[in-house]
Formats: C-alpha cells, sequence, structure tokens
C-alpha cells in the first residue's frame, strides 16, 4: 500500500497496544503524565498518543522491508519515537536529524546517530540510507520540490521514504496559522497527487494502491478537524 487514511480513534488505541504488547512504546505510563502536572520531572517526553497509529505502522513497514544492518534515517526527530523503536526493535544504524538543540538528549544516544541539522540539507553522502522516515513532520514548512529532492539524493537505490502528516480529502485552510515557527499544511488529496508527480520526477514513485478516502476525523488542532495518511515511495 502506497497511501493510507487513519479512519477512527479505535486505530489509534488499537496501535498503541500493539506498541505496548511488543515492548516497543517510549510513551510514560498514566500515572507518570498524570504526576508530571504537578511535579514535573527532567528529560524529553518522547512519543504522542495521536502517533501510535502511524508510527506503528511505520515500524511494521520497516521491519517487513528493510535489513537490521541497513542505515535507517528519522527526520524531524526531536521527541518522535521511531528512531528509538527502531534502535529497540534490532536495527544497527539508525541515524536521527532534527533542529532542535536537544535532540542528543534523546533516548538510546549510545545506539543511534543524533545529529542537529536542517533535513532539506541534511549532512549525509548521496545514497546512504535504506530508508527514511518522517512523523507528522513534512506539513510544517513543506516544499515539495525541496523535500523530493534530499529524500533521493539522501536514499538508495529501492530506499524507501516513509512519511505521515496531515490530511483531509477536501482542502481545509491554514493560511495565517504558522506552527514552530513554519508554515502548516493541511495536506488534500490534490496536494498529495501534486507531491507525488513532483517526487515522480526525482525518481521516488508509489509502490502500491493508494486508499484517498476518509470516513472521519479523529484529530483536532487550531480549531481545524481532520485526520492523518500514511505514505511510501520508493526510489527506483
Amino acid at each position: 500500500m502506497t497511501l493510507e487514511v487513519l479512519q477512527s480513534e479505535q486505530q489509534i488505541r488499537q496501535g498503541r497496544r500493539i506498541l505496548r504488547r511488543r515492548g516497543l512504546s517510549f510513551m510514560p505510563p498514566a500515572w507518570r503524565t498524570w504526576l508530571s502536572r504537578y511535579r514535573p520531572t527532567p528529560g524529553i517526553r518522547v512519543g504522542d498518543d495521536l502517533k501510535s497509529w502511524d508510527v506503528l505502522k511505520t515500524a511494521e513497514f520497516i521491519e517487513q522491508h528493510v535489513a537490521k544492518d541497513d542505515p535507517v534515517l528519522d527526520i524531524g526527530a526531536y521527541a518522535s519515537e521511531i528512531a528509538p523503536i527502531l534502535a529497540r526493535m534490532g536495527y544497527r544504524k539508525v541515524s536521527a536529524l532534527d533542529l532542535n538543540p536537544d535532540l542528543p538528549k534523546m533516548p538510546l544516544a549510545d545506539r543511534i546517530d543524533y545529529r542537529i541539522g536542517n533535513f532539506l540539507q541534511a549532512p549525509y553522502a548521496n545514497g546512504n540510507f535504506a530508508a527514511v522516515t518522517a512523523i507528522s513532520v513534512i506539513e510544517h514548512g513543506f516544499d515539495g520540490e525541496k523535500l523530493s529532492a534530499e529524500m533521493s539524493r539522501l536514499l538508495k537505490p529501492g530506499g524507501f521514504f516513509v512519511a505521515s502528516f496531515d490530511y483531509w480529502p477536501e482542502k481545509i485552510a491554514t493560511n495565517g496559522q504558522d506552527i514552530f515557527g513554519m508554515s502548516w499544511t493541511i495536506f488534500s488529496r490534490p496536494d498529495v497527487e501534486n507531491f507525488i508527480a513532483t517526487a515522480g520526477m526525482k525518481g521516488l514513485q508509489p509502490v502500491g494502491a493508494m486508499n484517498f478516502g476518509a470516513t472521519g476525523k479523529p484529530i483536532s488542532c487550531f480549531d481545524r478537524d481532520y485526520t492523518f495518511a500514511w505514505m511510501v515511495l520508493q526510489k527506483r
């Protein structure tokens, strides 16, 4: 499947249950989250319950398609679970990139190559990775031309770009609403199709069927209701 859409809150809860059952969840237990309201604890709060569905899909896809010795990069990695999850799953060459200067304080720093930098100008050699992951990243400051060119540069032939992002089939305006000091895009179906076409010119191609349909809006932010989409492109 090249593209799938989150349909319900139940899928989010199911994703977190599977992550916990497999010992892959980096989310703190509920009691610790409750306690932190009254007694702040040091360290980075890794993970987001709302991202359980796409984090699980990404981890399972990598597990099924990428060898444990192949290098994998997570972009926009600050506070994201995916790099620590892959390391815990036995991936031995996991890198993680983000602009946040606290990134090296993330979990498993002895096993993950954390670097501070811009993923549109990533500090890695051409063709270095078998997969690049991006969990709720590309909708912030989106530039389809630069993104697809850089992902194609970073990936080996046959490598995968695996991304999740804010989505609704019809356009939801976000003009004037910045997040993290960057523009915010809730991708519509035409937005996704245009990006796939742009990526295709850089050698990144869909690898399966695309299901653009959405039946519910389980995500809310800044007075907008929408869902998430998950997509895989492969470097030919």
